[in-house]
């Protein structure tokens, strides 16, 4: 298998004299589960309907399992499995019957259902009409679909969209684990970023067009360092009086003042200043930024 699953080199789409997507590099390892994340409007579906075939850029490459998407559209696409938006159901057939019209338009053979019910967990229920399904069973038959014909990679435009928390977390696990136990590397767009943490070996962030960040979560927040967070009254004057003694790069943070993590006796040091000059102190931790804040750092309109 190639190294990389999808590569773009300055991929770009204009609307008109909107330009949505903005000379895009995007790096997919072979055997990730790559989450594509972006505030609305960043140009998440436009890119995942150009790495399908759907639109045409207007500028740069696709090259997918290392072969061009131009050249080689059809063999490219064989190999690959989309679930965009909401799958497309016939709620009076029942899954097994939407399978097997999907097995006749990709050309795959109908033993394939058995195997693809199993993967996501509809085994029992291939018999019953779609229209009783939940929303959550809906969209792991259209995932179902997506894994029709063994594909090597599968593209998913918010897959979670619209679930309640149970099948949220049904949909994680099955994402989740399909690297390894199914040999499928995943790219998926979502704006559920706690969700994304948990399941995602790769992130790239895009906002107005342009990727913003591209790496692994573990170097995403290596970008912003672990804070000492005190939360206390009078936050405002609080930093200024610590700036004065020295304290170095104190910010203030809603209800609570942020410095640079630090070791047990330099917090209880700090501590002791603020509790001594009648400050009330209700929190003090080291924090970790999460994944959400560090979108937002990366997101947000300077």
């Amino acid at each position: 298998m190639h190294e990389m699953v999808i590569e773009t080199s300055g991929l770009s789409r204009r609307f008109g004299d909107r330009l949505v997507v903005d000379s895009l590099s995007l790096q997919v390892p072979a055997g990730s589960v790559y989450g594509f994340l972006g505030p609305n409007g960043a140009g998440k579906t436009t890119t995942i309907r150009m790495l399908l075939g759907l639109l045409r850029g207007h500028g740069g490459e696709i090259r997918i399992f290392g072969a061009s998407l131009e050249q080689q559209r059809l063999a490219v696409l064989r190999r690959i499995g989309a679930l965009v938006e909401a799958p497309s159901l016939y709620p009076h057939l029942t899954g097994a019957e939407n399978l097997r019209h999907a097995c006749l338009l990709k050309q795959t053979p109908a033993s394939d259902l058995a195997r693809v019910l199993d993967i996501v967990g509809l085994s029992s229920d291939g018999a019953r009409q779609v229209k009783t399904y939940s929303l959550g069973m809906k969209q792991r038959l259209g995932l179902a679909v997506a894994l029709l014909g063994r594909p090597e990679l599968i593209i998913l435009d918010e897959p979670t969209n619209g679930l309640d928390p149970a099948g949220i977390q049904e949909m994680r696990h099955l994402l989740r684990d399909m690297p390894v136990a199914h040999g499928v590397s995943v790219f998926l767009s979502s704006h559920l970023l706690s969700e994304v943490d948990q399941i995602a070996t790769h992130i790239g962030i895009i906002a107005a067009g342009k990727l913003q960040f591209q790496g692994s979560p573990e170097e995403l927040r290596a970008r912003r360092q672990a804070a000492l967070r005190i939360g206390l009254d009078r936050p405002e004057i609080a930093a200024e009086l610590l700036r004065q003694q020295g304290w170095p790069a104190v910010t203030r943070e809603q209800n609570a003042v942020e410095l640079p993590a630090m070791d047990r006796d330099s917090t209880v040091q700090i501590n002791r200043f603020l509790v001594e000059r009648g400050f009330a102190v209700y929190l003090i931790n080291n924090h970790q930024p999460t994944l959400e804040e560090m979108f937002f750092d990366l997101t947000q309109p300077a």
